[in-house]
């Protein structure tokens, strides 16, 4: 069974005036499209992520806020209470987008100095004391990173609100840490021609966005009114639906699948046949937008299913 996720509208995008509203909406359309849950992403210049899935959470019955945490904006023994507070008060689940910080002036304004691969050494820590105090430990631990005797967290947990785990990154980066911990590995899609199958010891899933509809000259229309290419970039090949412009102008922080309904379907049967099951996806427009998403997996999946 696969998981799709939408992501909540980043605070540096919307007047003030018209946020929560906003956020309230896109976790709504999410629903209604029966997504899994909805990504709330962090920064230093975005709003605090658990703060707006409790807007998430008070707006909607059964969507999941995808939350991300990153070791330097908090304790684990923070995030695993604010997990189990928002099971307490909301009997709601939570996943978790476990980074180890993508973005450098983040890491230099917050004194962050340690080598990258010591990063990944932190992350694997950080995220096994989370899980083991939502498992209801005591934690005793003596780490590189982080020490407790005998920590427990209350309340406790219920099983059933166990969060879901992804680490997220470049394959090199995050597949090793996603083995290690159990978690789900999210790395940008398979460019064309991509073969690499998703079973290395992880489970795994892609941050993608998708722009479809039924005639491709249709979608590339749309894809570049809401994404503005320069004079360079007009020399896309429209017979790959890969796009890169929206992540490499800032625009958007992945890639963009973009075509009809069968080519961008065929792109996720690909996917779907090397193994990947989760595709976190990026803000949508409207709720017709995800209406057009949907139609694009329906196809790949009876593709698959043939």
């Amino acid at each position: 069974m696969i998981e799709i996720f939408s992501a909540c509208p980043p605070s540096t995008h919307i007047a003030r005036a018209r946020y929560l509203a906003c956020v309230a909406d896109v976790a709504r359309w999410s629903e209604r499209a029966g997504w899994t849950g909805i990504l709330v992403p962090s920064d230093n210049r975005l709003l605090d992520p658990w703060m707006l899935s409790q807007v998430i959470v008070q707006s909607t019955e059964t969507l999941c806020p995808l939350v991300a945490v990153q070791p330097l904006y908090m304790h684990p023994y923070s995030v695993a209470k604010q997990v189990t507070t928002f099971g307490y008060l909301y009997g709601r689940r939570l996943f978790l987008n476990m980074a180890a910080g993508r973005l450098q002036n983040d890491l230099e304004a917050l004194g962050d100095t340690i080598p990258d691969a010591q990063r990944g050494v932190r992350l694997v820590e950080y995220t096994a004391m989370v899980m083991r105090l939502l498992d209801n430990g005591p934690v005793t631990l003596n780490g590189a990173f982080y020490n407790s005797v005998s920590l427990k967290l209350s309340p406790p947990l219920s099983k059933a609100l166990r969060p879901g785990v992804f680490v997220s990154g470049s394959p090199d980066a995050v597949i090793d840490a996603a083995t290690a911990t159990g978690a789900t590995a999210i790395t940008d899609p398979e460019p064309p021609g991509g073969q690499r199958p998703a079973h290395r010891g992880s489970r795994r899933g892609i941050r993608v966005g998708i722009i479809t509809r039924d005639r491709g000259d249709h979608a590339w229309t749309i894809a570049r009114s809401r994404f503005p290419e320069d004079r360079r970039d007009r020399m896309t090949n429209e017979e790959t639906p890969y796009w890169l412009v929206p992540c490499q102008h800032g625009q958007a922080m992945c890639p963009y699948l973009v075509g009809s309904y069968a080519t961008v379907a065929n792109e996720l049967r690909r996917h779907l046949a090397l193994g990947y099951q989760t595709f976190v996806l990026d803000v949508p427009s409207s709720p017709e937008e995800l209406e057009h998403i949907n139609t694009a997996f329906t196809r790949a999946q009876l593709a698959v299913a043939v």
